[in-house]
């Protein structure tokens, strides 16, 4: 079968591939139980769910999920992130072939890190096809056979990674994916890698460079990055004057850096600064042997 999305043609053989892993004395706060690919999805009925966190997607065909008395489809380009311990049962839909990959995982900062990607109960994502979450599934399998990964070190440290793109890919319901709203945003962000030094730069200045209203920027931002865009602004120029500190040969003084970040006065970006970082620029620069 071939599969395409992200611009690359997807190879996947006909075989069912089945991995799991023995951690062994390696107890990781988040780790891989197993992963693989299933050419026919068999009907499953779980009356008391699964015991790990459980995703499963789909690469053909379409599955019907039954999960609290409603149904859920889950055609090619969709999969759904199951919670540990949710009843639920699924099979393919109209009786037809329906093949789909998955991947377990557990441990203790797993359900905190689903949270801070913003997943906390069972969840139903879709994806553009020039997303990359299934070819970066697939690369993880492939990766697996070759390493011959016992321990599930590589295999969890790569988990990460494809949790990750699935926050940044994935949409839920109607909603743009975080990759979406970054797009919007790109002309903004190159330019305000620019001009961030600039202390005259307010919400419409920004708003104007997209030619959007400043509610409606903001409520990008918000999507994109969980704060306003004026917030994105200080981060960009605290980072900024970070990167200015860092050099071993650097002689501005603190009030240089200041305006040079953006900044009218040495006091406000001080206080910026300890806001941000929980310390004075020049505990920063202390801090990393670069105080002068």
């Amino acid at each position: 079968m071939e599969q395409l999305e992200g611009h690359k043609k997807i190879v996947i053989n006909g075989h069912m591939s089945r991995y799991m892993f023995t951690l062994g004395e390696y107890d990781l706060p988040l780790y891989m139980d197993s992963i693989g690919f299933n050419p026919e999805q068999e009907s499953i009925d779980r009356t008391k769910g699964y015991p790990n966190f459980h995703w499963l997607q789909t690469i053909e065909g379409e599955g019907e999920f039954l999960l609290n008395g409603r149904r859920y489809s889950l055609p090619a380009g969709s999969g759904s992130m199951l919670f540990p311990g949710v009843p639920h049962s699924y099979a393919a839909k109209g009786g037809k072939k329906w093949s789909t990959l998955y991947v377990t995982f557990g441990g203790e900062l797993a359900a905190s890190m689903l949270a801070s990607l913003g997943i906390r109960h069972t969840e139903w994502l879709h994806w553009n096809e020039d997303a990359p979450i299934t070819s970066q599934l697939l690369g993880m399998i492939e990766q697996i056979k070759k390493d011959d990964d016992r321990t599930g070190l590589n295999a969890s440290a790569a988990l990460y990674r494809f949790l990750t793109m699935i926050k940044i890919y994935g949409q839920k319901g109607g909603r743009s994916s975080v990759y979406q709203y970054l797009e919007k945003l790109d002309p903004l962000l190159h330019w305000l890698d620019e001009h961030y030094g600039d202390p005259e730069i307010g919400l419409p200045d920004m708003a104007e460079q997209l030619e959007i209203s400043p509610r409606y920027l903001n409520s990008l931002f918000r999507q994109a990055f969980g704060i306003t865009a004026y917030a994105y602004l200080i981060r960009l120029r605290i980072i900024k004057s970070k990167e200015m500190m860092s050099f071993g040969d650097n002689k501005l003084s603190i009030k240089e850096i200041a305006q040079l970040s953006g900044y009218r006065d040495s006091s406000h970006f001080i206080a910026a600064f300890g806001k941000a970082e929980g310390m004075t620029p020049e505990q920063f620069r202390k801090l990393h042997g670069l105080l002068i």
